[in-house]
């Protein structure tokens, strides 16, 4: 049996049955699609990433951090008024449900990958984990894209 098999005695017979885990930094019920990283038109600027997210579980929670692999940090925004402004800003965490869909998309939320590695090119890919309440993590896959091509 594989240590991310969890046993389960029946209350009759006292039969095991086994239920696999999801595998390692993936949750249970989330669902990314479309995840593509968009390189910054100039050298040492940000990156942006997005993706399509959605949730069909049992247990409420938050999206509170994201990192990027091969970017020394990384941060969700949201675009908000402020001053009677549209503005940019560290996103709050994202209360997340049974049936949340929310789209990081251009204009809404994202995520803004700082110092991004020299090394990463259009056609690789980026792992990126998210982080949420209770500190389980998401793990996936996020297309690396140039400046110039579609978000």
């Amino acid at each position: 049996m594989g240590a991310a098999a969890l046993l389960t005695l029946s209350a009759c017979g006292g039969e095991a049955e086994v239920a696999e885990a999801p595998p390692e930094g993936v949750i249970e019920g989330v669902t990314i699609e479309n995840a593509r990283m968009v390189l910054p038109p100039v050298p040492g600027n940000p990156a942006a990433v997005y993706f399509d997210f959605s949730y069909e579980g049992d247990r409420a929670f938050s999206l509170g951090r994201v990192s990027v692999e091969g970017a020394e940090s990384a941060t969700m925004h949201q675009y908000g008024e402020y001053n009677f402004e549209m503005q940019m800003m560290d996103a709050l965490p994202i209360p997340v449900s049974n049936g949340t869909t929310i789209e990081f998309k251009p204009g809404d939320y994202h995520v803004m990958a700082m110092d991004v590695s020299p090394e990463i090119e259009p056609g690789d890919t980026a792992e990126v984990t998210l982080t949420v309440s209770g500190g389980r993590q998401h793990k996936f896959d996020a297309e690396v894209r140039a400046a110039g091509d579609e978000r």
